[in-house]
């Protein structure tokens, strides 16, 4: 009779696990109680057979079993992922204050989303359909383009991710509300190769994850054909703090990911393994990369603040910019105007995770040179910004002396 009884609770577990996507763990976890509680109610069932083969269930069998669903269903909802939510959760699409979620299927989905992402803005680059208009001028007075790229990437990140986890916080820099959104299928938590590292996961809140979305970074650039640049990112924040972020680049097929102090792409995984990271940065000559659209003054700044033989690579893309930094092509990148949040969480939860710093450029005593990603209405860091991977200070102190 136990035997039976808990080989039942342990096929429950199984099914909870293979249709609801519990993780191995928490079904370990599930049957390991269901043994314990076996053993403090005693004796659920009476199994009595005979030649006719007659099962016969006690009253105190029934009950058991019923409390035994409950009780699974119980363990499921407090350790199971945040993703498989109840329908009215979904209809309402607001988180309550105990509601999980499990952060590696967020990083799996984000990988999936971002790649998504960018199959759309390859597309119609390759198709010639970019039907570019205009949302007006930069404060450096450089035209700020939209494309049929951004919009359709949008919708197949956004949605996505939505459909996955319905309660979640996303943040885009685009804005197209669908009303048919059947055709978007919902962002796939399980990635491969997420799943061969063999990552051990981190279950958090979800009224304190952010998600931004930049659906195609570097659009002018995009415009031009100059697709090197352009890159699909999400980037997740956790308490305000860049803590997950995908950047992948469509046109060469390469997705870049990082967990700040849990695990990075193999690919990033190569360079932290090479000691390409742990080389010394320059303190003379560096090299920094800046956007194309303002090269003139920061190198200006940066002669004044690092010498005459001071490199300035020109280049597009907060994205692009930050992966340049981590893969050693750039010693320092340096943003003195005002750049959206969308443009940078993804890029600094990398720089994060591979042992790098991005901060602002501000000198104010009083105010915090760290940005944070937990307001969706403070999308905007006025204060510049400096990303290296090392000797951090070193450039800091040097800019803002310049600025004093």
């Amino acid at each position: 009779a136990i035997t039976t009884t808990v080989y039942f609770a342990y096929v429950l577990c199984q099914f909870v696990s293979a249709d609801l996507g519990c993780s191995l763990l928490t079904n370990v976890l599930i049957t390991c109680r269901l043994h314990l509680y076996y053993l403090i109610t005693g004796k659920l069932i009476n199994f009595k057979m005979n030649m006719g083969s007659s099962i016969r269930l006690n009253k105190g069998g029934v009950v058991g079993l019923f409390l035994i669903g409950v009780f699974i269903f119980v363990i499921y909802r407090s350790t199971g992922p945040a993703s498989v939510l109840l329908p009215s959760e979904m209809r309402d699409g607001t988180s309550s204050d105990t509601d999980i979620i499990s952060l590696k299927e967020l990083l799996s989905a984000a990988i999936d989303a971002a790649g998504r992402g960018g199959n759309e803005v390859r597309r119609v680059r390759e198709e010639a359909t970019l039907q570019q208009k205009s949302k007006g001028e930069t404060k450096e007075g450089v035209n700020d383009p939209v494309t049929n790229g951004d919009l359709l990437s949008h919708n197949v990140m956004y949605y996505s991710l939505h459909k996955s986890f319905p309660t979640l916080e996303i943040i885009s820099e685009e804005h197209d509300t669908l009303k048919d959104t059947s055709y978007i299928a919902p962002a796939n938590i399980r990635d491969l190769e997420v799943e061969k590292l063999m990552i051990i996961d981190k279950i958090v809140f979800v009224k304190d994850v952010r998600v931004w979305i930049d659906p195609l970074d570097a659009t002018k650039e995009y415009t031009e054909n100059l697709i090197q640049y352009v890159t699909t990112m999400v980037g997740i924040a956790v308490q305000g703090i860049p803590t997950i972020g995908v950047v992948h680049r469509p046109f060469s097929n390469v997705t870049h990911w990082g967990w700040l102090d849990n695990a990075v792409s193999p690919d990033l995984q190569v360079i932290k393994q090479s000691g390409l990271s742990l080389l010394p940065s320059p303190t003379v000559s560096p090299r920094l990369i800046v956007s194309i659209s303002h090269q003139g003054t920061v190198k200006d700044v940066a002669t004044h603040a690092f010498g005459p033989d001071t490199t300035i690579i020109a280049a597009a893309g907060a994205g692009y910019k930050i992966m340049e930094v981590i893969t050693g092509a750039a010693d320092a990148y340096v943003h003195t105007t005002a750049i959206k949040k969308w443009d940078l969480c993804a890029g600094h939860a990398i720089l994060s995770a591979m042992g790098g710093t991005l901060t602002t450029l501000r000198n104010d005593a009083a105010a915090s040179i760290e940005i944070t990603y937990e307001d969706r209405n403070k999308y905007k860091n006025e204060a510049g910004l400096l990303a290296t991977m090392k000797n951090h200070e070193f450039y800091l102190d040097r800019l803002q002396a310049l600025k004093n």
